[in-house]
């Protein structure tokens, strides 16, 4: 006998019950003894004088009258009797539960569990309790298996495959954390005798959990190391010759991400790193020092962003930070003419040129490289998977950089992207002055207007972001058509105003952006279609209707389009939020300018269950642990899975021999959230 058998060997699991269970993702006995409750019915009684009105409570006692079904309406019915208990009588009702009456006998002892209404002294029951009191174990069900046949099914599993149950979480970690052996948690999670055993099951349940994730993710970390990839054998003397010629100081943060991707770059193995900085935090010039890096080693680097605006912004910032050195850089996008891109592919073709900036043309078939030792990938969450693994591909296994100016909140840093190694920028460059947020009322719109002015009037340019594009009959918020032109109204012809939303063609987004950079346009009303990482120096205010209707991290990156420089800038939220969510969204906006505290709560506000937010961006599923509210819990799970995963001959040791077994047996091969 093993855990991994088929449920098909318990009494009672034909092909039909298969397919059920299949559906709840239980295939063996392992996924069955693991497919714990989500919530318990406490079944001990009480007296009346204990139960809090409108608690879920068992009452025990004689039945006093003949249970009574009357019908009504469709398919409803109303079983009614009294229940007496000491010197006190209590009327019992169940609803739609008609069969009940054959269990009910007027004279009989009987329990009964439901909710108690304090004032009416009644009893509103949910289920008559023929078990001995305890803890009742209510499991997720579906249409195709109820609740009561996963329980049975259960039962008949732990009897007969209990001895079976290895501890799969090495002793040093259980004592560290006061955490049970596997069998007496499997079991404390089906049938707890009280509360306090389900709690201490449930702990570690969520801890098992997140560390055999986390074991699992060290272990592909480790496969893509093996593969052989590039040692990038760079020159320290050159690169520190170019840090030098910096017009600033680099910050600690900076000094510390560059020291870890060098490392990556001098081993013969791949690197696969994540670089997140918060907007503004200086991404740029650590991707300039590893580019620069890999050209003094002979390489050639490749940098892809996601728009042609930003591919220029890129390639005339590196120009200036290469000048006088020897980097042939060249922009490569959708737009460069034929006849300059029949000059420059043969020059990437022989390595003369050794630093392409550009869009996804870079990854065309005609574009052959000669050395490709890095590939930087900016906003990588803007390509799909094919595109980066095209890139990727170019060359013999690049080391690959991938950066993103959107702050990940720990949770997903930990989960999403555990199998890559994260550096993080969490320092800003002196100078940068913190972006002041105001909250402001739509009553109060004429004094920010007002303020808007003021800074118009000092040279400065100025967002006003909306959450339409036009007059909506479902959701009453200002739309940026009918702001436009209100502005054209009162800024016109003193000060010109641009409009950008999501409907135009890329081609027009990126002319609108061009002008507005160009001070063509000195306020630019947008949808939120705002292009992450555009640098308008002298835009000094973001004024954004409606703000409640925004996520906390849309807003925190609507506001890093400001404060790109030494000047004062602004942060004007205009809103009524109608709930407390909403409000205390608008609160931390005012109250902290850290991205990734602002991720981090917007995940907690929105909750792990949140369909267009966690799923979308690729967070894993766990059945008992829940990676927002339990992350000190997954830290500590990931820290020791990665201190165990990276001693040499781990799975060999006397303590990790179960968990070694476990994962090879329990290997899928893929990740969950591929």
């Amino acid at each position: 006998m093993s855990l991994s058998d088929s449920v098909q060997v318990l009494p009672g699991v034909g092909p039909k019950r298969v397919d059920a269970l299949a559906e709840l993702g239980i295939h063996t006995i392992e996924d069955l003894l693991t497919y714990f409750p989500y919530r318990y019915d406490d079944l001990k009684s009480k007296q009346l004088n204990e139960i809090q009105d409108d608690e879920k409570v068992t009452l025990r006692g004689t039945v006093a009258t003949e249970p009574v079904v009357s019908f009504f309406g469709r398919h409803r019915s109303r079983l009614a009797f009294r229940l007496l208990i000491e010197n006190d009588v209590v009327p019992v009702t169940f609803f739609n539960q008609p069969w009940l009456q054959k269990q009910i006998a007027a004279g009989e002892e009987l329990a009964v569990y439901g909710r108690f209404d304090g004032a009416k002294k009644t009893l509103s029951g949910m289920k008559v309790i023929q078990a001995a009191e305890g803890m009742d174990a209510i499991y997720p069900a579906s249409k195709s298996i109820r609740q009561s046949t996963i329980r049975n099914l259960v039962e008949a599993a732990w009897a007969k495959y209990h001895d079976d149950i290895q501890t799969v979480l090495p002793a040093p970690v259980r004592t560290r954390y006061k955490l049970l052996d596997r069998q007496t948690m499997i079991h404390d999670m089906h049938f707890p005798e009280g509360n306090s055993d389900a709690n201490a099951a449930k702990r570690t349940a969520k801890f098992e959990e997140f560390f055999l994730f986390q074991m699992r993710l060290q272990l592909v970390k480790q496969a893509d190391r093996i593969e052989s990839g590039l040692a990038i054998d760079y020159n320290i003397d050159q690169l520190n010759a170019l840090i030098k010629t910096l017009p600033f100081e680099l910050t600690g943060a900076q000094k510390r991400v560059v020291n870890e991707i060098c490392a990556d770059l001098k081993r013969p193995t791949h690197m696969n790193r994540l670089l997140q900085g918060d907007v503004g935090s200086g991404k740029t010039i650590v991707a300039a020092l590893a580019i620069y890096a890999t050209i003094t080693a002979g390489f050639q680097a490749a940098l892809m962003a996601p728009t042609e605006i930003l591919a220029e912004q890129h390639a005339e910032n590196l120009q200036n930070v290469f000048e006088g050195f020897p980097v042939n850089i060249v922009l490569l996008t959708g737009s460069t003419k034929a006849s300059v891109r029949k000059h420059i592919l043969p020059q990437i073709k022989n390595g003369e040129i050794n630093l392409i900036v550009g869009t996804h043309a870079l990854i065309q078939d005609e574009v052959v490289y000669d050395q490709l030792g890095l590939v930087i990938i900016d906003e990588q969450h803007r390509f799909g998977v094919h595109q980066r693994q095209i890139l990727r591909e170019k060359g013999t296994r690049p080391n690959v950089l991938a950066m993103t100016a959107t702050p990940i909140p720990r949770t997903l840093a930990i989960t999403s992207y555990g199998e890559m190694d994260v550096s993080v920028i969490d320092e800003l460059p002196a100078g940068r002055k913190p972006i002041k947020t105001r909250w402001l009322k739509s009553n109060q719109s004429d004094t920010a207007l007002s303020f808007v002015k003021s800074q118009l009037a000092e040279g400065r340019q100025v967002y006003v972001v909306t959450p339409l594009i036009e007059e909506s009959e479902v959701m009453d918020m200002r739309n940026a058509q009918a702001i436009y032109d209100r502005l054209r109204t009162d800024f016109e012809p003193t000060y010109k105003v641009g409009l950008l939303h999501g409907r135009m063609k890329n081609e027009e987004k990126e002319s609108v952006m061009k002008a507005f950079k160009a001070n063509e346009f000195q306020v630019l009303v947008a949808t939120t279609v705002i292009e992450v990482g555009v640098d308008v120096k002298n835009a000094t205010v973001m004024m954004i209707y409606d703000a409640d209707h925004f996520g906390l991290a849309q807003l925190h990156q609507l506001r890093g389009r400001v404060g790109r420089s030494s000047l004062d800038s602004y942060c004007l939220l205009i809103a009524d939020p109608k709930n407390q969510t909403a409000i205390e969204r608008m609160q931390i906006m005012t109250e902290t300018n850290d991205g990734f505290v602002l991720s981090q709560r917007d995940l907690e506000l929105r909750g792990s269950g949140d369909v267009l937010g966690i799923k979308q961006s690729g967070m894993p599923e766990f059945r008992v642990g829940d990676p927002v509210a339990d992350l000190k819990m997954l830290s500590i799970a990931q820290e020791e899975a990665i201190e165990i995963a990276n001693t040499d001959g781990w799975d060999e040791q006397p303590d990790n021999q179960a968990l070694s077994q476990y994962l090879n047996e329990n290997w899928t091969g893929h990740m969950a959230f591929d």
